[in-house]
């Protein structure tokens, strides 16, 4: 995930994986693999249990993982302070390197969901970025199209603290924060902060160039259980238009 970043057009609907406007960036593995239908289960810290000196809430929290599926809802406000979008969505990880994320509008009380916008799919190769009201996919090969990004932090791929400063940033509503910071000049954000609660991440917050800050709100997330692999493989839609040419 330490490559180049991923520029898909101005599509601030995956800010949350994005540091500036209009640009996502995305997080894979160049290459990741993972048996069909399911994935290793590794056994995870205790959220009580003693931590081993500089380590923090995050590392706790990666220890033992690998894959995730949790539901999450996303707020972006400008330099103002004003909110300019509100979304919904999930994300599946099976660690290192691949991973689903898609979003919605945030639903309005008492409507139905609806349809996924946008959807980001790492299959371990390529980064697939499909735009259903563009009726557009772009594609890249993973080592073509990554930077440091928020995403990396929970992908596995690298080396956390090679590419991040990590630090305790002691305790804000109810949550244990971390602070993480990127060591490359060219990262896709400043800073983004991740809220614990019970060794479970409940929020993260980030921080990007120009001043917007994405703030989102995570449910109760499954850890180490089966992922098919069809959700972390992607196929075009029929009648789409796609750009860039994936690799085999």
């Amino acid at each position: 995930m330490l490559a180049a970043v991923v520029a898909l057009g101005p599509t601030p609907a995956l800010q949350a994986a994005a540091g500036s406007s209009g640009r996502l960036a995305v997080v894979a593995g160049t290459a990741a693999t993972s048996d069909a239908g399911a994935a290793t289960t590794g056994a995870r810290d205790a959220a009580g249990s003693a931590a081993t000196p500089g380590t923090t809430a995050l590392d706790r929290f990666l220890a033992g993982l690998a894959t995730l599926r949790v539901e999450f809802t996303q707020s972006l406000t400008d330099g103002r302070g004003r909110q300019v979008e509100s979304l919904a969505g999930s994300l599946v990880v099976v660690r290192p390197g691949r991973f689903r994320w898609e979003v919605r509008p945030a639903a309005r009380a008492g409507a139905a969901p609806t349809e996924a916008t946008q959807l980001m799919v790492a299959d371990g190769r390529n980064v697939w970025f499909l735009d259903r009201e563009l009726e557009q996919v772009t594609v890249k090969p993973a080592g073509n199209a990554l930077t440091a990004t928020p995403a990396l932090l929970l992908s596995g791929t690298v080396d956390l603290r090679a590419a991040f400063e990590l630090r305790d940033a002691g305790s804000r509503d109810g949550l244990a924060w971390v602070q993480v910071r990127p060591r490359r000049a060219d990262a896709e954000f400043r800073e983004a902060r991740l809220g614990f609660e019970g060794g479970e991440l409940r929020r993260m917050e980030i921080d990007d160039k120009l001043g917007q800050k994405s703030v989102l709100a995570f449910g109760r997330a499954l850890r180490n259980a089966p992922v098919a692999a069809t959700e972390t493989s992607f196929t075009p839609p029929p009648g789409v238009d796609v750009i860039g040419k994936p690799v085999d």
